[in-house]
C-alpha cells in the first residue's frame, strides 16, 4: 500500500469533505464532526504526499455495538490497498475497545471484501430518491419533538442499543425534522432527518403501523423544502417501499447490512422503515 494511515482529527474534516464530494456523497462537515467527537481516535485517513487520499471512520455506541463508515479512496489511488487497510485499520481500533460487534452497509461492490474480512448479511437496504420541484416556502411540522425521552426509549428498542447522544445531536442542527407520530399516550412512529450536501435525508423512520408511518413521511416532506430527498428503506417492510413509491420515490441503488461478531442487539427491524444512514446505521 503506498500511503500512510493516522488518526484523523478536526484540521482533516475539510480535506474529507472534498474528498466525498468527488464521489458525490451526501454527507456534511457536521457529520464528519460527529465522529470526531463520539470516538477521537477512532476515525483514520490515508495520506499521500501531505494529502488526504483516503478516510474510514468508526462510532461506538454503548459499548456494545459500533458502526464503521466513511470508508473512501480518492478514484486515482483506488486498487493499491489503501481501502483495505482503511477498514482494517477500523476493525483493529474496534477490536481493541472490545466492542462485541461492529456493523456496516455495504455496496454490491464493497461486500465481497467485507465478507473476507468476517463481516456476514444481516438484512438487505435499499436507497430510494426523489426528485421535485425545490420551494423556499417554510411550514411548520404538525407534530415535532418536544420532548425526546419517549422518542430515544423506543429508538433503543428498535436499534438495539442505545444512540440518543447521535440523535440529539441530529435533532440540534435539524430540529424541523425530528417528528412523532402518537396515538394518545402510546408514541407509534417517529422519525429524523438531516440537511446533507446534496439532498435531505429521511432516517431513521420508525412505525408500528402503515398509517403511522405516511403520517411521518408527509410530514418530513413538507418540512422539507429541496429538490432531493434520500431515503434508504429495509426490504423487508411491509409499507417502507410502498409508501415511498407511491409519493413519487425512484430505486437509487442496494445495500447490505453485515456484520462482524456476535450480533448482540439486533433490535427490532420489523418496526424500521429507513435507517438513519449508511454511515450511521
Amino acid at each position: 500500500m503506498k500511503g500512510q494511515l493516522r488518526v484523523m482529527t478536526a484540521a482533516d474534516i475539510a480535506a474529507a469533505v472534498a474528498l466525498k464530494d468527488t464521489a458525490g456523497w451526501n454527507q456534511t462537515a457536521l457529520d464528519w464532526g460527529r465522529f470526531l467527537a463520539a470516538c477521537p481516535q477512532g476515525s483514520f485517513v490515508a495520506e499521500s504526499g501531505g494529502r488526504v487520499i483516503g478516510t474510514s471512520a468508526t462510532i461506538i455506541y454503548a459499548q456494545q455495538l459500533a458502526w464503521i463508515g466513511m470508508v473512501i479512496v480518492a478514484a486515482e489511488h483506488r486498487g493499491q490497498g489503501i481501502g483495505t487497510a482503511l477498514l482494517q485499520k477500523a476493525i483493529d481500533y474496534l477490536v481493541a475497545e472490545k466492542v462485541p460487534c461492529m456493523k456496516l452497509d455495504a455496496t454490491p461492490q464493497g461486500r465481497p471484501l467485507y465478507q473476507k474480512l468476517g463481516f456476514v448479511p444481516e438484512y438487505d437496504i435499499e436507497r430510494w430518491m426523489l426528485k421535485r420541484i425545490p420551494s423556499h416556502q417554510t411550514q411548520s411540522a404538525a407534530n415535532p419533538i418536544n420532548n425526546l425521552d419517549g422518542v430515544l426509549q423506543l429508538d433503543r428498542e428498535v436499534f438495539g442499543v442505545d444512540r440518543s447522544q447521535l440523535l440529539r445531536s441530529i435533532t440540534e442542527s435539524d430540529p424541523q425534522f425530528a417528528l412523532r407520530s402518537q396515538h394518545g399516550k402510546v408514541i407509534s412512529g417517529y422519525a429524523f432527518g438531516r440537511r446533507g450536501s446534496r439532498a435531505d435525508q429521511l432516517g431513521p423512520w420508525v412505525a408500528r403501523d402503515q398509517d403511522s408511518a405516511a403520517e411521518l413521511l408527509d410530514q418530513f416532506l413538507e418540512q422539507s423544502r429541496r429538490e432531493f430527498i434520500f431515503v434508504d428503506c429495509l426490504k423487508l417492510s411491509s409499507w417502507a417501499t410502498k409508501l415511498v413509491t407511491a409519493r413519487g420515490f425512484e430505486f437509487s441503488r442496494p445495500l447490505t447490512r453485515m456484520f462482524r461478531g456476535t450480533n448482540l442487539s439486533p433490535g427490532q427491524p420489523d418496526l424500521l422503515g429507513a435507517i438513519l444512514g449508511p454511515e450511521f446505521g
